[in-house]
């Protein structure tokens, strides 16, 4: 049967033919065929001709766009792009890293399979969906995944989806909600992982993102070098990624501040599970700003890795105002050479946008301040070439005179 096609208006076909995989809702002039959301739908010139085949959803990005080759998506397809991303951790060594066994699997558009993230906790692979399309297709990855993950020993998946479906509680798009839990094998909400060395307790069902921020793993270990007798601030600290990597670095004292008191709990569960309970760590829970404004402590490393403030364009001078906030705040209490590791992983946020953000921050503050080093996400998080969208977090390691 012939799939619905999003015929596209005079010249809007330009973005396709550079490859970039998100089509938006302005540049089709209409759409033959009735499709519905999650759909397979092709894209046409407005000549008729086939340029790409995609999932159809009710949004701005009206299509999420899988090939440019073939308009042939099917199980071997979606074989091939699985296999292809498990072959690509695999060169770069992580299956036999036994320090590491915590990485992302599939990077949605870096790995050719736009609105698919899937992580790996030591035997547990957690898949998410950002698009109906690939909630859909959930069996179908379990069951390839089962075959291509069992000689790296997988033991379950869990679909971790209900917060990222934009639509999923739409009526009209799904019968019934969609709900965080295993999907196949064994049921343990809990798992230990292990990264550079330290140990972490993941709780899949009340866990951030997919279960921890795996995409700082790079940058955490930045800090477990630089850390040997400095005082450590962990700003937005979670469960106490940074912090651990800092106190397995020799810091002399480290302090993690975050608003969640649940995630403070893990956190000092982790530095115990590591360090002991005489570890020189203190959790703190309170809000970054307040706490901020109030500390007379002086830290000579201060790790600021607050969530999104701009959720999307619409929202983007409010969040770059709340990312000068704590930057300002932060450098006005840091002593001469304080190192500044700052982050934000706002899509919408350019990388200009973060600088010029820290440019005034700093002047604002009365502070000099030199670029010691950018830092992007890490290597199991690639990007692809074609859409530059997907290099969404933004670091500076910051020295401040």
């Amino acid at each position: 049967m012939k799939r619905p096609c999003l015929i596209l208006a005079p010249g809007k076909e330009r973005s396709l033919q550079r490859r970039h995989p998100w089509l938006f809702s302005g540049a089709v002039a209409r759409i033959d065929g009735s499709p519905s959301e999650g759909d397979l739908v092709d894209v046409a010139d407005a000549h008729g001709h086939w340029l790409a085949t995609g999932h159809y959803q009710q949004e701005s990005i009206i299509c999420k766009i899988l090939s440019f080759d073939t308009p042939v998506v099917d199980e071997a397809f979606f074989r091939q792009r699985l296999l292809s991303s498990v072959n690509y951790r695999k060169r770069l060594g992580f299956f036999d890293d036994k320090s590491t066994n915590v990485f992302r699997m599939v990077h949605a558009e870096g790995d050719g399979l736009p609105g698919l993230v899937c992580d790996w906790y030591n035997g547990v692979l957690v898949m998410q969906a950002h698009s109906i399309g690939m909630h859909r297709l959930f069996p179908l990855f379990t069951n390839l995944f089962a075959e291509l993950l069992a000689p790296y020993g997988l033991v379950s998946v869990f679909d971790k989806s209900s917060a990222t479906i934009p639509a999923a509680r739409q009526k009209d798009i799904v019968q019934e909600p969609v709900i965080d839990g295993f999907i196949w094998g064994s049921e343990e909400a809990e798992q230990e992982v292990v990264e550079h060395g330290i140990k972490l307790m993941v709780n899949f069902y009340e866990g951030q993102k997919t279960g921890f921020f795996i995409d700082q793993r790079e940058n955490r270990h930045q800090v477990g070098a630089l850390a040997a007798g400095r005082r450590v601030l962990n700003c937005f600290g979670y469960t106490g990624g940074f912090s651990l990597a800092a106190l397995q670095g020799g810091a002399a004292y480290v302090e993690t501040v975050d608003i969640s008191k649940k995630a403070i709990a893990l956190c000092n569960r982790n530095v115990e599970r590591n360090f002991g309970d005489a570890a020189p760590h203190r959790g703190v829970v309170a809000d970054v700003l307040d706490y901020l404004a109030t500390s007379d402590s002086r830290f000579d490393l201060v790790i600021l890795d607050p969530p999104a403030f701009a959720k999307n364009h619409r929202s983007l001078q409010q969040g770059l105002r709340g990312y000068r906030a704590i930057n300002q705040r932060a450098m006005e209490h840091m002593p001469v050479g304080g190192l500044l590791m700052t982050f934000s992983c706002s899509q919408a946020v350019s990388a200009e946008d973060f600088q010029t953000m820290i440019f005034t921050s700093a002047a604002n503050a009365h502070r000099s301040v030199r670029i010691v080093r950018r830092l992007p996400h890490a290597m199991d998080h690639p990007v692809s070439i074609f859409h530059p969208e997907g290099e969404y977090l933004k670091g500076l390691l910051l020295e401040v005179e």
